[in-house]
């Protein structure tokens, strides 16, 4: 899997063909269950680009109901009481997400996040979904982001509830180790330079005084802090709360300087880092005008700016950024401009004209080399245990997964849960045990549709 790759094909089948732990970061936008379907104006860049947000169990494969309740039983417990509480819609949009996020977590790097947007419709829902699948204690925080200023068309102003203008942004991470600088520098107004920095040196440089050098006499008793300093002593028996070593160099910076009041830290405005935005994203800047150049008229399109905010924080440059509902390639604009590698994936042949189109729009790249698949990636690793058969043969108690009767061991082939051609894997996970006549009618097709046929 190479860089600048997108894929036209349901995810799913390219996910399960991407090697285990390589993508560092991955953001998606799925359906949000909204019961709508969406197309794009005809005379639009993504004219041609249109999906259903309805649901079914028509549109989920039933064999998923077997691989969560396997893996993730907590899980497969939640899709059941969601189908009591909200019925078959739901569930099945949850269905549908879920086995897409196993295996997103599988692919993704132990030092990698993941941001899942949605709206307020399924957003509780799948919360519980992540916190299952990658760990409450994964959770690192839910991102309000107001989409528009006066809300959704017939929403805003709607007589029976408050308007609805806002997303949510859940951000989990694989492990505790991530990369994480939420810090964003904005240009600063005279007034704000006035408020933050508003003293100045002999030199011109606008700076603040700071106290975070010296310790409260409430830190506790810790000796090694307690030393001598350029003539001066803490003024606390505690001690500075910097070791020497970090005062020496932030002394050479500048930032420490001797009065004859004693030392004085400053913060200057020309090594201002940025500030957090925190969780509630409202800023101008984060919103899709109506006549912004950045629209494609693709029906679901999400700002640049966004997509950049959230790739900056969260990954290096270098670094592989997937994004598996790709749509009109915001993503891959993005994580190019940042000098990320990325890798974007559609059901939908117009993603690749967007992603095309937009590079050269608004990037300015006209020899970029993309690449265009419709295949599956054989990427993943891992190779079937020595004795597999006879594994297998224990676990499903000498029972053929297809029709249920015994048989005799020799009697058994053993099958790919999910066809290669769909991605399937070669490990131990995906492999099960049919009778000869189960194999032949189920060939490269779904447990569904073999469980079907037996049935019949």
């Amino acid at each position: 899997m190479k860089n600048r790759t997108i894929f036209i094909r349901d995810n799913l089948e390219v996910m399960r063909g991407i090697a285990d732990e390589c993508i560092d970061l991955i953001y998606l936008d799925p359906p949000f269950n909204s019961n709508h379907d969406y197309a794009a104006p005809i005379g639009s860049q993504a004219a041609g680009a249109e999906f259903k947000d309805t649901w079914g169990l028509s549109d989920i494969d039933l064999a998923w109901h077997g691989e969560i309740e396997s893996q993730y039983p907590g899980l497969y417990k939640l899709l059941e009481t969601t189908r009591e509480i909200h019925g078959k819609s739901m569930m099945s949009y949850l269905i549908y997400i879920a086995i897409r996020i196993m295996e997103m977590k599988r692919i993704l790097k132990p030092t990698g996040s993941i941001y899942l947007h949605c709206d307020p419709t399924a957003s509780h829902y799948l919360k519980l979904l992540m916190d299952e699948v990658f760990g409450r204690k994964f959770f690192r925080d839910e991102i309000v982001w107001r989409r528009n200023e006066s809300g959704a068309k017939g929403s805003q102003h709607a007589s029976k509830r408050w308007g609805n203008n806002v997303d949510h942004l859940l951000f989990y991470t694989k492990g505790k180790n991530f990369q994480f600088d939420p810090r964003i520098i904005k240009n600063l107004t005279e007034s704000e330079i006035n408020n933050m920095f508003p003293k100045i040196d002999e030199y011109g440089n606008r700076y603040n005084t700071k106290t975070t050098a010296w310790r409260s006499p409430s830190m506790g008793d810790r000796p090694n802090l307690c030393y001598e300093f350029r003539g001066h002593y803490p003024p606390y028996s505690t001690g500075w709360r910097m070791k020497y070593e970090k005062m020496e160099e932030e002394y050479q910076k500048g930032n420490i300087v001797v009065t004859e009041e004693g030392l004085e830290r400053r913060s200057y405005m020309k090594y201002y880092a940025g500030v957090s935005p925190g969780n509630l994203w409202v800023e101008t800047e984060l919103l899709l005008g109506a006549r912004s150049k950045e629209r494609t008229g693709y029906p679901t399109q999400k700002p640049l700016k966004l997509l950049e905010r959230i790739i900056k924080a969260s990954s290096n440059e270098g670094d592989m950024i997937l994004d598996p509902f790709c749509g009109c390639a915001t993503t891959c604009v993005a994580a190019e401009k940042l000098d990320r590698k990325w890798v974007g994936i559609d059901i939908s042949p117009k993603a690749a004209e967007l992603v095309k189109s937009r590079m050269q729009n608004e990037l300015g790249f006209t020899i970029l080399k993309l690449i265009h698949r419709t295949d599956i990636p054989t990427d993943r690793g891992g190779k079937r245990s020595r004795d597999i058969k006879n594994i297998l043969y224990g676990k499903q108690e000498g029972m053929c997964s297809g029709c249920g009767h015994w048989y005799r061991i020799k009697d058994f082939e053993v099958d790919h849960i999910v066809p290669k051609s769909k991605g399937g894997s070669d490990t131990d996970e995906n492999l099960q045990l049919l009778c000869g006549y189960c194999n032949r009618i189920k060939g490269d097709r779904t447990q569904e549709y073999l469980i079907s046929q037996v049935r019949k």
